[in-house]
This record gives C-alpha cells, structure tokens and sequence, in this order.
C-alpha cells in the first residue's frame, strides 16, 4: 500500500515489483499475491490493461490512518481514558497538529466556547485523577489543549 499510495496513481505489479527490488529481491508473483489480496479486502480498485491490472488505492493513507484510530478509539472500554493516554504519548509536535486540526474541525471558535473548556469542573476533576492528564495539562493550559477540550466536551 505505501508504494500505491506514494504515487497516487493506478499502478501495475510490475512497478511495483521494479521499486521494492531497489531494497531488496522478491518475486514477481509475491507482489501479485498481495495487490490481489489488497484488492479482495477492498483497499486497491483494479482495471484491466492489456494482460495485465492496473492498481488503485480506493482512499487515503491519511483516511486509512483515521479509520485505524477510530477502530481502536471504539473498542476500548474507556475510549476517555484511551484518548488521555494517546495525547499523553505524543510530541510536542504531534499536539500542534492536533491542536491544529482541532481548529479546523471546529472551526472559529467563539469567546463563549473558550470560557465553557476553561470552566468546566469535570475537566478540572479528570485532570485532578488522572497522572497523564496532568501532565498533558501542565503542559499546555486548558485553553490551548484540545485533549482536555475533548475531555470537556464529553466526546
């Protein structure tokens, strides 16, 4: 998936084949087995050329990336606490992104908004009982941290 997502076109296994050789030696037919199985589990479309198929990444890596954490976020028996201990491991980096994306999902915020996060004493009491929380909020004040903003807002 990485080589069809990296050119962001319809691909032949022969293509493929010709860039993972660079790294290392594998069959033709390896690589045949797995664009067939990508497309028999729905992650590559395939059209005929010739003799031959042509493969197509049916959505994004970012997309994919998303569904990953979604699955994983919903299977959790506490999605709160899985999501505190997931912003808890990122990088200061990693929370402007996600600061970042916050914003674009929200869109403008109001001043009203940013009061309701700020004094909200349920984000106080997770905050308050949870060491990783703590730490995320010590880190960045509740205004600007989306975590404890997600915390607050109960989703």
């Amino acid at each position: 998936m990485t080589r069809v997502w990296k050119w962001n076109r319809p691909v032949t296994v022969r293509e493929v084949l010709e860039d993972l050789q660079q790294e290392r030696s594998i069959a033709y037919t390896t690589v045949m087995t797995v664009l067939d199985n990508l497309h028999q589990k729905g992650w590559v479309r395939r059209e005929a050329e010739g003799r031959a198929y042509r493969y197509e990444a049916v959505s994004t890596r970012a997309a994919y990336s998303a569904a990953l954490m979604n699955d994983a976020w919903t299977q959790s028996d506490n999605p709160a606490a899985a999501l505190v201990a997931f912003f808890g491991m990122m990088s200061p980096q990693q929370r402007e992104a996600l600061r970042d994306a916050v914003r674009i999902v929200q869109g403008p915020e109001t001043p009203a908004a940013q009061n309701t996060a700020a004094q909200n004493p349920a984000a106080q009491n997770t905050a308050a009982e949870n060491p990783v929380a703590q730490n995320t909020a010590a880190e960045n004040p509740p205004a600007e941290n989306p975590a404890a903003a997600e915390g607050a807002a109960g989703g």
